[in-house]
């Protein structure tokens, strides 16, 4: 018997099914989806592999033999051998790179070959005999062996009882333990434990009920399910409070109650233990949890209950669509336009690719959920590729925040050059005194973005990174948010002696505005520097609840997904930012983001506001965000689209390359660039190539980022050559320093 096996040492340009040949003691064992370690390369070096498939004949007549496999049995199902199949031609990468991203950290080997995570287990003991036996044994023994008795009387009472527990209770040592063993009358076993992480107390409440409206959409997707082809796709738009969740728990309930699975992501670990903690109020122990934030151990016990069908919903980040749920029903994608489902490193998918995949192959309906959703999902919608519905009202019949708009051109002509206007100090003041609650939201961390000399022009610039670093008073340092690299600041200027000048306010130095605009008042900051710690989002978000905080300033972390009662105002501190940049995407950002924040306040009775400080009130994406009115961006952007021939009217490819030297850099893409557009001329294939163009940050660590933008309707053939462009780079000895990656429609 042969087996074909996808090799992790098989880099992309040599990445094929190898043939080897199965050893008789293996037969059997070794099926597709098996981990296996083989020998491979002249050196017959041993690498892992996944058996993709079986034969009783191979065209290769001197194989080499496996080694041994890594499982009893196999891991990975016929429907994920597919999915990396498809991930393979889809996002330019190996199979088994593939392979990696779908099972947690635990399952791979260190360096000794030794698996990282491992059963956990608790040595148990049980009685083997019945209970009234082992009582009449303890009476015989209380005189000459009185240990024994106790440990006897107490299993009688108890049955099964942890090592530790019955050593712990009776004084007994394990002797004592291994003698009533010898004699039969009880049994030591190992049991498995498993890692599950810490949940907050949560009481089974019923699944809330829906008004009117919720319930006109829940028919509606309903009756889609019902006459659906696999893989139907079903678009829920709705303003913030609406009451998507809700709609989302009854589907879920549904599909449970027909016994099939359901996996629901989220965009952010911080959007975890909210969505968990209702859900898990809902379903109980049938949930499960994914995302990088767990360790190691509870990811890889986590998995393993969604494999047994221990738990049938499955609720997590990017990573959880991979995750194993058997009979797949339904998959739910909220907050379906956030970046963050798309991965940055190999291989490069996007989660909500890899959903639709995974519903067409079983047969399941994929829900996708927003209060803005992305473009390219709402053009499908209306091209009625997808199912549509909204959801227009508030759940509560609450009305949407009022919202202001702020110029802080003119609050600069009067004198105020703080990050906060004097309206929204007004109205966080009023707030205070009814001992309601606030958000400021600010996507920057740090004090300040710039420090610069006001005589020379000084800039502290990262050495390793082509950006200015940020000053960190907490800290006393400056720091690159890129590679990390910090530095002490100088008194003055480093090159002239002279003042420095600080720009561009970030958390910190709002937090420290309000501390001294607000003496005494609690505020909370919630970005990438305070909750860096495992699980620290859940312990913020509970004190602020708890402790009734008055103000929380945060970055992007808080302006969506979240659900306070007490929150009815919300300042955006700098609405233009980001909106400017070179990526097609920023106003569909931008709008996004302002419309999200703009929702966390006035959620319950308490009615909200929003102030939305800017030096550009008239411009139109900020003006349709204040007014909540997606529909009308939509109709802007999508014209604006089109024009431009951006996504989704064409694909936008980015073909990346990295390298220590800019001049080998740009010598080896303008060298792809000639290649290409001779291939694609020779086979007919209408492309635009544009650059090579830098990226929006040119060097990272030292590695320069350049980029060839192709503009094109994306079609198997032009994967096929660029797949065959990216193999022969890797094989070029002029670019042997350099990496190539592919990402579609890459936008900055």
């Amino acid at each position: 018997m042969f087996a074909r096996i996808a090799v992790s040492a098989a880099n992309y340009s040599i990445d094929k099914p190898y043939d080897y040949r199965i050893p008789e003691q293996l037969e059997g064992k070794a099926g597709p989806g098996t981990r296996v370690f083989v020998p491979f390369g002249k050196g017959n070096r041993v690498s892992e592999g996944v058996v993709l498939s079986v034969a009783e004949t191979s065209d290769y007549p001197n194989c080499k033999e496996l080694i041994r496999t890594a499982e009893a049995e196999p891991l990975l199902t016929q429907e994920q051998l597919r999915l990396a199949l498809f991930m393979r031609e889809r996002y330019f990468c190996t199979v088994y790179e593939a392979v990696r991203s779908m099972l947690p950290a635990g399952y791979w080997f260190d360096k000794t070959g030794r698996q990282r995570s491992r059963d956990k287990t608790r040595e148990m003991l049980r009685l083997a005999v019945p209970a009234e036996e082992a009582a009449q044994y303890a009476e015989t023994k209380l005189l000459r062996a009185p240990k024994q008795a106790e440990v006897l009387e107490l299993l009688a009472s108890f049955e099964v009882l942890s090592v530790q527990d019955v050593m712990q209770h009776t004084g007994a040592g394990r002797p004592v333990l291994k003698r009533l063993a010898e004699l039969g009358l009880v049994e030591l076993y190992q049991q498995e434990v498993l890692r599950r992480p810490e949940l907050s107390d949560t009481e089974r409440q019923p699944i809330p009920l829906l008004n009117r409206e919720q319930r006109e959409v829940l028919h509606a997707i309903r009756e889609e399910r019902k006459g659906m082809q696999a893989g139907a796709v079903s678009l829920l738009a709705g303003v913030t409070g609406s009451g998507k969740t809700s709609v989302y728990a009854h589907l879920i309930s549904e599909t449970l109650e027909e016994g099939h699975g359901v996996i629901l992501l989220v965009p952010e670990i911080s959007l975890t233990p909210q969505t968990l903690s209702l859900f898990s109020s809902w379903f109980g122990d049938r949930v499960a949890i994914l995302h990088s934030g767990l360790s190691s151990g509870e990811r890889y016990d986590e998995w393993k209950r969604i494999k047994r069908g221990d738990a049938k919903l499955v609720i997590g980040t990017r990573s959880a669509v991979f995750a194993p749920v058997a009979d797949l029903g339904l998959v739910i994608i909220d907050e379906e336009q956030e970046d963050s489902y798309a991965s940055e490193s190999v291989p490069r998918y996007q989660a909500c690719e890899i959903a639709r995949f995974r519903c067409i192959q079983s047969g399941a309906f994929l829900l996708l959920g927003s209060a803005t959703p992305d473009i390219g999902s709402r053009y499908l919608a209306q091209q009625r590729e997808y199912g549509y519905h909204r959801l227009n009202h508030r759940y509560n019949e609450q009305p949407l925040p009022a919202v202001h708009i702020v110029d802080m051109k003119q609050e600069l002509l009067q004198g105020n050059s703080s990050s906060l206007s004097k309206s929204l100090r007004d109205a966080i003041l009023e707030r205070i005194e009814r001992n309601e609650q606030s958000i400021l939201f600010l996507n920057r961390r740090g004090t300040n973005k710039l420090v610069t000399c006001g005589t020379c022009g000084y800039i502290y610039r990262c050495p390793h990174c082509s950006v200015s670093m940020t000053w960190h008073a907490n800290r006393r340092r400056m720091i690159c948010h890129y590679c990390g690299t910090s530095r002490y600041l100088d008194s003055r200027c480093p090159d002239c002696g002279g003042m420095l000048n600080f720009f561009g306010a970030g958390t910190q130095m709002v937090e420290d505005e309000l501390k001294e605009t607000f003496p005494g008042v609690g505020i909370l900051r919630v970005d990438a520097d305070s909750v860096s710690p495992v699980g620290s989002h859940q312990v913020l978000f509970q004190r602020f609840v708890e402790e009734k905080i008055p103000l929380m300033v945060g970055t992007q972390m808080i302006a969506k997904g979240l659900n306070f009662d007490n929150v009815t105002l919300v300042g955006v501190i700098s609405a233009d930012q980001g909106l400017y940049s070179n990526d097609y995407r920023a106003g569909e950002k931008t709008f996004s983001l302002l419309t999200q924040v703009i929702g966390r306040c006035g959620r319950s009775t308490k009615p909200g506001e929003a102030y939305i400080q800017t030096y550009t009130p008239d411009n139109e994406i900020i003006r349709l965000a204040a007014q909540q009115d997606y529909e009308s961006f939509y109709e802007a952007e999508i014209e604006m689209r089109r024009m431009q021939k951006a996504p989704p009217f064409e694909n936008w490819v980015g073909l990346t390359a990295t390298g220590v030297r800019e001049d080998q850099l740009l010598h080896a893409l303008k060298k792809c660039r000639a290649q290409l557009e001779s291939v694609f001329a020779a086979e007919g294939e209408t492309v635009e190539i544009l650059g090579p163009i830098p990226m929006a940050v040119v060097k990272v660590s030292d590695r320069y980022r350049y980029r060839l933008q192709l503009r094109c309707k994306l079609n198997k053939n032009i994967r096929r050559i660029l797949a065959s462009t990216l193999i022969s780079c890797s094989q070029d000895p002029e670019m042997k320093k350099l990496s190539f990656y592919v990402e579609n429609d890459a936008s900055s």
